[in-house]
């Protein structure tokens, strides 16, 4: 008998060896936004506080979304695939920019023949946004 949602109520991190894809979807249009990756603590964060906690396999840490720009994810649903292995969340996009090149979406360039076209406004600057 398959396993039910029931009792089935946390990622398999196990599959991911520690981290999982987590797509952030704008909840009101659907819109995907970004993905990124979370590992148990920052699920248990993000779960915790209502607002998305990625881990950054780059800084080999958590990430809070927005904690340097101002551009945070609050968690209107957060949702598991049925193999447990990815993590969907709807998010209401605070500042109206999920990617940190300055546009709703991270997903702003289209693959055309001619190559990656953007078709996207910019929301802001990330040069006057990451002033480092």
């Amino acid at each position: 008998m398959p396993e039910t949602p029931e009792n089935q109520t946390l990622p398999d991190f196990a599959k991911g060896d520690g981290l999982l894809p987590a797509i952030a979807q704008d909840a009101e249009t659907g819109e995907v936004l970004m993905m990124a990756y979370m590992n148990p603590e920052s699920y248990a964060e993000t779960l915790a506080t209502g607002r998305a906690v990625y881990y950054s396999r780059s800084r080999k840490k958590l990430w809070r979304k927005g904690e340097e720009s101002g551009n945070v994810q609050q968690v209107r649903g957060l949702f598991l695939d049925c193999d447990r292995d990815t993590i969907l969340l709807r998010v209401e996009q605070v500042g109206g920019a999920a990617c940190h090149m300055g546009y709703k979406s991270c997903f702003y360039c289209q693959v055309t023949p001619e190559g990656l076209k953007v078709v996207a406004e910019r929301v802001f600057d990330p040069d006057e946004v990451y002033k480092k």
